[in-house]
């Protein structure tokens, strides 16, 4: 794989200079701007604070995408959001559901044949198959609150409507290209901030109000 080979993906890029992109590189902000503000409300919660630093990086390596636009910077922008999702659905299996940590590791692995699952199924549904992996979260966040029930399910639930309405918004970026040339992909990155931002919430809420809050 040539690393340095650029990439031309959006909507709003037109060429390959640094700055073609430049709504889509700014509003990543909003990861960042989540990061330190969930930082500040979670203090004597280490946990919680990893969650704000993979946030952080989010925001960081997607930054890098959305400017170098190359190899080696999409690997920046998706390797923090996968770390992301890991480490939270761990957190989750652990100090939410209750499970012990290896019980919680294990479940947690279960989320590689789980998406590859859902991806092949949504590989040929129109639209869908636009962005199939990132389904794979709001379906599980609906999933887990569904079991969970109580104010964490409706966090999850809450989070799976805005991470639902982001990921709508980040496939329509090429679609609506012709009508509205600077895309929909600065949805997806704000509507994410808030929505990583809010799950990290959740977590606060559910360990500061103890264990028998989760269900």
């Amino acid at each position: 794989m040539d690393w340095f080979e650029q990439i031309d993906g959006y909507c709003e890029r037109t060429d390959f200079s640094y700055w073609s992109e430049p709504l889509n590189a700014v509003t990543n902000a909003a990861f960042i701007v989540a990061a330190i503000i969930m930082w500040r409300r979670t203090g004597g919660l280490p946990a919680a604070r990893v969650l704000c630093v993979i946030l952080f990086c989010i925001g960081i390596g997607s930054y890098l995408f959305h400017t170098h636009a190359t190899q080696w910077a999409a690997l920046a922008d998706v390797t923090p959001i996968g770390i992301f999702i890991l480490t939270y659905l761990f957190l989750a299996n652990r100090d939410i559901v209750g499970m012990p940590w290896w019980g919680a590791l294990g479940v947690t692995f279960l989320f590689f044949p789980y998406a590859y699952g859902v991806v092949s199924l949504l590989r040929d549904v129109p639209f869908l198959n636009i962005s199939n992996f990132y389904w794979t979260v709001p379906i599980l966040l609906v999933v887990y609150a569904a079991y969970l029930r109580g104010a964490v399910g409706l966090g999850f639930v809450i989070g799976a409507v805005i991470l639902s309405a982001s990921i709508s918004l980040r496939s329509l970026d090429e679609i609506v290209c012709p009508q509205f040339p600077i895309g929909t992909h600065i949805f997806w990155h704000i509507l994410n901030g808030i929505m990583l931002g809010w799950m990290i919430e959740v977590y606060r809420r559910h360990m500061l109000a103890g264990p028998a809050a989760g269900r």
